[in-house]
């Protein structure tokens, strides 16, 4: 057999009759990416189709293939779950190591059984190990030398910002802040809550990340939601799928925009200071649908979650219907693929890439479990003119699918180092990898 993961789609004999093992994607040529997606007809059967792709983790020296033109190297190996990173002002590279919490009321049922079990089969589910690490190159040769545990005892952290002296964490239930010193290589104060975030039993989508505004008073989070389309009930879903801003000092909070299934990587646009997010759409209709994206997000915008999906494209799953509410839904900027869990977004505002990738976007696609053929499980480009998407995606790192269909890796979270260069958290492969153009000199680097 071609890889295990051809058994996905048809679980056991016990459930073989249930599960849409035929069902495949139409939409194969690029037509799910850019402004104006293929939407083909909705496919629905009792259990979703699961075609995820089974661990096989990188052997010695092996690593992504870069675009023409560029090289990758690992910043740094061993890791244990990265998922999201962020970069201080001094060069340091924070990684959280971070997984799912506890989560007693998600997932009953069999589509939740059935999906379990395939995560597991990919290496998703392991214990978190609740820590942010701090990665330092001093030398700047590309690799990190000093790894240090900046942060430990923590609940599932993903996101994390500086605003002056204070480091903001977003754990899977708050936002929670720290004293920093620029050189720190551990922060051993007790943490201080600045704002509760939808946590509870469910958690369905736990990872909350989050950003602040240009002058440090607001903070910007993203919370995603408690169920594919709303069965949890609506009141499960309160200040959920949506991007939620939060006053520094008082901790007020209130809904900036909303409909958005499960938002991640809030990224202000160098161009236009829009904040973006990517978005992970919704399952059980097909391997076609439905495109995740990335957008814009205005104040106050309504983006479809759950009653439609891409603008105005009504889901007739959900009850009760809310026509009202699709009537104000707002199209997404820019779709990434069906089922391509695209959670890594950050705008290329380095000096390292060439002139044309100014202001563009890299995009992290973590990979699908329910869609044949595989999507994502890559890193790519999308360039922007004057704030806007303006051409085709490009793929920068490849590869973290072997020749057997097999997860050496996944990313997840990227950014941009002091130096201009492109990291990468990954989670499968336990790797941050460090992308620049092969071109570049050691010395323009290390500026």
């Amino acid at each position: 057999m071609r890889r295990q993961s051809v058994i996905a789609g048809c679980l056991t004999a016990l459930t073989l009759p249930l599960a849409a093992c035929n069902e495949q994607a139409t939409v194969t040529g690029g037509e799910d990416f850019g402004p104006s997606p293929t939407l083909v007809a909705p496919k629905s059967s009792l259990i979703p189709t699961i075609n995820i792709a089974t661990v096989n983790r990188w052997s010695d020296g092996a690593k992504p293939t870069p675009a023409s033109g560029m090289a990758v190297n690992a910043f740094a190996t061993g890791l244990d779950h990265p998922r999201q990173l962020y970069v201080l002002p001094n060069g340091d590279v924070l990684v959280a190591e971070s997984n799912a919490p506890p989560k007693p009321e998600d997932g009953k049922g069999i589509r939740a059984w059935a999906q379990r079990l395939f995560q597991k089969r990919a290496g998703a589910v392991t214990p978190s190990a609740n820590r942010i690490t701090l990665l330092r190159d001093a030398d700047g040769d590309g690799t990190a030398e000093t790894r240090s545990a900046f942060l430990e005892g923590l609940k599932s952290p993903f996101g994390m910002v500086l605003v002056g002296d204070e480091l903001y964490v977003a754990n899977a239930d708050a936002v929670v802040k720290f004293p920093y010193r620029s050189g720190d290589t551990r922060i051993t104060a007790a943490a201080v809550k600045v704002a509760d975030l939808p946590g509870g039993p469910i958690n369905h989508h736990w990872t909350k990340d989050i950003t602040a505004s240009a002058d440090g008073a607001k903070l910007y989070a993203t919370v995603g939601s408690n169920s594919n389309v709303g069965e949890n009930g609506i009141e499960a879903e309160t200040d959920r799928a949506a991007v939620l801003e939060i006053d520094r000092v008082s901790g007020a909070k209130r809904v900036f925009a909303s409909g958005l299934r499960n938002p991640n990587s809030p990224s202000w646009q160098p161009q236009s200071g829009a904040l973006w997010v990517t978005v992970n759409e919704r399952d059980e209709i097909g391997s076609d649908l439905v495109p995740d994206y990335m957008t814009s997000v205005q104040d106050g915008g309504f983006y479809g979650w759950p009653y439609s999906y891409y603008g105005q494209h009504v889901d007739v799953r959900v009850e009760p219907q809310r026509p009202d509410l699709v009537a104000k839904a707002i199209a997404p900027d820019y779709a990434l693929g069906a089922h391509t869990a695209s959670l890594g977004l950050t705008f290329n505002t380095g000096e390292l890439f060439p002139e044309a990738m100014k202001g563009g976007a890299f995009v992290g696609q973590h990979g699908s479990w329910n869609r044949n053929p595989l999507s994502g499980y890559k890193v790519i480009f999308v360039p922007f003119k004057d704030g806007k998407p303006a051409g085709k995606p490009q793929d920068v790192l490849t590869g973290f699918l072997n020749d057997k269909d097999e997860a050496q890796g996944r990313p997840v979270g990227v950014k941009i180092d002091k130096r201009g260069a492109l990291l990468v958290a990954d989670d499968v492969g336990n790797v941050v990898w460090r992308v620049t153009p092969d071109s570049a000199p050691k010395a323009a680097e290390a500026k």
